[in-house]
């Protein structure tokens, strides 16, 4: 008995090329062409006027010659405290708000979550100059407000020193974006089926230790999400720093970071000439530094969370 097998071609499902061929098209007009272009002027320079292939050397002058290592060296450490400081404070605290915002007895907690969410929306220029002129020693209210309490001799002027500058602008970002995490943790405490809070609760583990045995484990993804999301972020950060400190980064340079560098570096700035070369050699060593940071969560840290979870 012949039995014959037809063979059936994949049929090509158009409408999604149709749907996704505009999206896919802009995508790659601003973001992936400019990325590859980038990396492409970063291994040219200028010499006599005319564009000259050099390789490697952008980079080797970027972390090697004392004139740009020094520069890109304190300005990856000050990238570094930047994204500590959200890591230490933000986060934990954007955490526990979100932990007491979920509890079920609590009064007026939407309303605290817009009065917590609403520094997010604004704008980098309006909470740059607000508190510029909050912090201000000369008209500032700060000092007024520390005296009224009594404590006008902790008033220093923070952003005009080289020790608290970079602490305090990172303050001041965390409290425009702590609304993000305690909006995702948030959104992932109520995920959390009911059914095994109660089971939790006929074991006698409620409250405090409900949160840290059953609620944390179960929102160990979405911490990990909020994690590189902030790595992200923050060495992508320009804004603030700029709108606050001018494209000097001061004082001396102390608020200095990579996006800071960059912009000087590429743009010029006041006598420096601006060089796109070397701009982009700064761009390419940001984008491998954020490259590497998602890929050690991505390959490391979310991968042990799916066992942990397992």
């Amino acid at each position: 008995m012949r039995t014959t097998v037809s063979q059936h071609k994949p049929k090509i499902r158009w409408h999604i090329i149709v749907f996704l061929a505009p999206a896919v098209l802009v995508y790659t007009a601003v973001m992936i062409f400019p990325l590859f272009n980038t990396l492409r002027l970063a291994l040219y320079s200028q010499i006599d006027q005319t564009r000259v292939f050099v390789g490697l050397q952008n980079f080797q002058s970027l972390f090697g010659d004392p004139i740009w290592s020094d520069q890109f060296w304190n300005a990856l450490g000050n990238n570094f405290w930047f994204f500590f400081i959200h890591m230490l404070v933000q986060n934990p605290i954007g955490i526990a708000l979100a932990a007491i915002l979920s509890h079920p007895r609590l009064r007026f907690a939407g309303l605290y979550r817009s009065a917590i969410f609403i520094p997010t929306i604004l704008s980098f220029v309006i909470v740059g100059f607000a508190w510029k002129l909050i912090l201000s020693p000369i008209w500032g209210i700060a000092p007024s407000m520390l005296d009224a309490v009594g404590l006008k001799f902790l008033y220093t002027p923070w952003l005009g020193k080289e020790d608290y500058a970079l602490t305090t602008l990172s303050l001041i970002s965390v409290w425009q974006f702590v609304g993000i995490p305690m909006m995702l943790i948030y959104a992932a405490l109520l995920s959390i089926p009911e059914e095994i809070l109660e089971a939790a609760e006929l074991d006698g583990i409620t409250g405090t230790s409900a949160f840290w045995k059953i609620k944390l484990p179960l929102i160990l993804p979405s911490i990990g999400i909020i994690s590189i999301l902030t790595f992200v972020g923050n060495f992508n950060a320009f804004d603030l720093i700029y709108t606050a400190q001018g494209a000097l980064a001061g004082p001396d340079f102390s608020t200095d970071i990579l996006g800071t560098f960059l912009y000087r570096t590429f743009f010029g700035f006041q006598l420096q000439l601006g060089d796109p070369y070397m701009g982009s050699a700064i761009a390419s060593a940001m984008f491998a530094i954020i490259l590497i940071g998602v890929c050690i969560y991505l390959f490391g840290i979310q991968t042990r969370m799916r066992r942990y979870q397992l």
